[in-house]
């Protein structure tokens, strides 16, 4: 059992930047935060409406078609929901919180048990047994993409593991039991907690989609949290993956990479994800901004498809040496 209470001090190297910028870039302000969070939840209804008056009037294809379109929007709900938890996206103690639960729910997540796994993963990044969000090595195949990317079935999978036993109060696992040992009486409760409202609430929508006859509202709302997360997968699994572990720097154990503006938008800007390791307190909106003030320090950042083209020459070279880490190049002035 890991006792998290006694976890390891990391002293993880941080770009310098001056107070005054830092203070500037951690600034967060409500209207910043519904443009990025109400704005992309519009684009939801946007898509999910599109698809839903599409149903029965269309030919199949065009609904299939704006189904993918909704299905690969609604994905990255995942990363709203992971911004919200931090608490940077609104200057609203209030906003945020109300904007976690509807992420959260949509999203069939869980805040209570997330932020405890979270907390320890930007704690402890990548340096197991502490963080257990995240383990190197990953080995990715064609299948597993296929079996999330386009119908999640892993994912199905996942809410049929975990959420499904917390909302009959079991823990599953290792890490839950090591974030909420029987001491954390009240975290467990609100952990058991929000997986029944969820469970719940998801079975009403789908009990009341069946009773109306309008099946696409289910398919729309709680169903789009598994289908056409192929762009969604391509983009969060280049976050550590084939990177180094057990190393006291961002730079070497996460990635940032370069994507147009929309899907940055989509994505809550976690592209730049080294500089949100390294000033996690900085809002997802100006990590750009942050990006711009540390470049000089940082590796540089390939587009997505270049990425990946690393990243399986990566794994490809680790199954045939096990022992292989990629080092992330860095800058001149600070690799020596």
């Amino acid at each position: 059992m890991i006792d998290k209470a006694s976890g390891i001090q990391i002293d993880w190297y941080r770009t310098r930047i001056d107070k005054e910028t830092l203070r500037s870039l951690t600034a967060r302000t409500d209207w910043q935060g519904l443009l990025q969070a109400l704005g992309y939840l519009v684009l939801l209804g946007i898509t999910g409406t599109g698809a839903a008056l599409l149903w029965g009037r269309a030919p199949w294809y065009a609904v299939a078609a704006a189904l993918a379109v909704h299905g690969t929007f609604f994905a990255f709900l995942l990363n709203g929901f992971h911004e919200l938890v931090h608490g940077t996206v609104f200057k609203s103690k209030r906003l945020n919180a109300a904007f976690t639960k509807v992420y959260a729910f949509l999203n069939w997540a869980n805040p209570v048990a997330f932020k405890a796994s979270h907390t320890q993963h930007h704690l402890n990044t990548l340096h197991p047994p502490y963080d257990l969000e995240v383990v190197l090595p990953i080995q990715l195949k064609p299948a597993g993409f296929l079996l999330s990317a386009l119908i999640d079935v892993i994912g199905l999978y996942g809410i049929a593991r975990d959420t499904v036993p917390l909302a009959l109060g079991r823990l599953h696992g290792e890490w839950q039991r090591a974030l909420f040992p029987d001491s954390r009486v009240e975290a467990r409760r609100r952990l058991v907690r929000w997986a029944r409202i969820v469970l719940l609430g998801h079975a009403l929508i789908v009990a009341a989609s069946a009773v109306t006859g309008l099946w696409q509202v289910a398919v729309v709302v709680s169903a789009a949290r598994f289908y056409g997360l192929w762009l969604h997968w391509l983009c969060n699994n280049t976050q550590h993956i084939g990177l180094q572990d057990n190393v006291p720097d961002f730079r070497l154990c996460c990635r940032t990479i370069r994507l147009n503006p929309f899907v940055q938008f989509l994505y809550f800007h976690m592209n730049y994800h080294t500089e949100h390791h390294m000033y996690a307190s900085v809002p997802c909106y100006k990590l750009g901004r942050l990006r711009r003030e540390i470049e000089r320090d940082l590796p540089p950042a390939k587009w997505l498809v270049p990425a990946w083209i690393e990243i399986i020459g990566i794994l490809r070279r680790h199954r045939r040496d096990p022992a292989y880490q990629f080092v992330m190049p860095l800058p001149g002035a600070a690799a020596g």
